[in-house]
């Protein structure tokens, strides 16, 4: 099942597009909700590069939710740009979710170049639980999608 956002946000498409690579933004955006520790020798990169990305998830900081793999590939199309994150849950409550496909898609607002449009798509699959991940991630989105937006005007300094 999918869950989507499709936003304008106030900031320019590339400052929009350098956000969604940037892991203080991704822990940000998910938080206070979900609080995330990068699992990588070094910690978090300051923009992340393609590849794989393996973090570990705790709700309200307090409750693990076990570990995820980002594994984010990036694509550059006539007037889009999308980040791709195929990874997906490797432990804990979340391992439910058997398919992940998480896509940032970032152009110019329609009719005003220096504001952006901002679509964020969810697609998982967790076999007889999908219905009810689902509902869960839509909520997550819901707060994400606040974030996203009180946060993208200061992506343009």
């Amino acid at each position: 099942m999918r869950v989507t956002l499709d936003l304008i946000l106030d900031c320019s498409p590339d400052a929009a597009w350098e956000a969604v690579h940037s892991p203080a933004v991704f822990r940000a955006v998910s938080g206070p909700w979900t609080t995330v520790e990068s699992l990588e020798p070094g910690g978090f990169p300051s923009r992340w590069p393609g590849g794989d990305h393996r973090v570990k998830l705790r709700m309200l900081g307090v409750l693990p939710m076990g570990t995820q793999l980002i594994r984010l590939s990036d694509e550059v199309a006539p007037g889009v740009r999308t980040v791709h994150d195929t990874g997906g849950p490797l432990s804990g409550p979340m391992r439910t979710v058997r398919s992940w496909h998480h896509q940032m898609a970032i152009s110019a607002a329609p009719g005003d170049g220096g504001r952006t449009r901002f679509r964020d798509t969810l697609t998982v699959k967790a076999g007889v639980l999908t219905p009810f991940v689902t509902a869960g991630f839509w909520v997550f989105w819901q707060l994400r999608g606040r974030a996203l937006k009180r946060l993208a005007p200061g992506w343009n300094t």
